[in-house]
């Protein structure tokens, strides 16, 4: 939307002028503004089932507006999950972008140890949870 300095008569009005731009640009912070969530499902187990659901789950999240963070989408691609250290050192990493969001989405009918772990701290540092199934659907 393009806003004219000029009124409908032709005359130049500028406190309508920076008014209506006011508004536009208020308008326009609120259209790019999505919060970041957290997006919490196994990974474990059926890893290349799990992978597939988180992937779903986060374009959910950002079909309804919002940022996804998916660790376990991001850090077994360098982090080995089998190595007990490295596991703990990406739940680590996970927690540290945990605080960063504004909710943690759980996903799911079941909750895996890393996700038991994640609510934990989720609950503890009293973030907003929100629950879904596997379909998406909140609970």
């Amino acid at each position: 939307m393009s806003i004219n300095k000029f009124n409908s008569e032709g005359y130049y009005d500028p406190t309508a002028y920076e008014a209506m731009t006011a508004v536009e640009k208020e308008e326009r912070a609120l259209r790019a503004f999505r919060p970041i969530v957290y997006i919490c499902s196994p990974y474990a187990g059926d890893v290349s089932e799990n992978v597939e659901n988180a992937r779903k789950y986060s374009r959910f999240a950002v079909d309804k507006g919002y940022i996804p963070v998916a660790p376990h989408l991001l850090f077994p691609q360098f982090l080995n999950d089998n190595n007990p250290k490295e596991r703990q050192l990406g739940l680590f990493f996970g927690n540290a972008l945990m605080s960063k969001c504004s909710e943690v989405w759980v996903f799911g009918d079941r909750i895996s140890a890393g996700m038991e772990a994640e609510i934990r701290r989720a609950k503890w540092k009293n973030y907003r949870l929100r629950y879904f199934t596997n379909t998406c659907e909140e609970v």
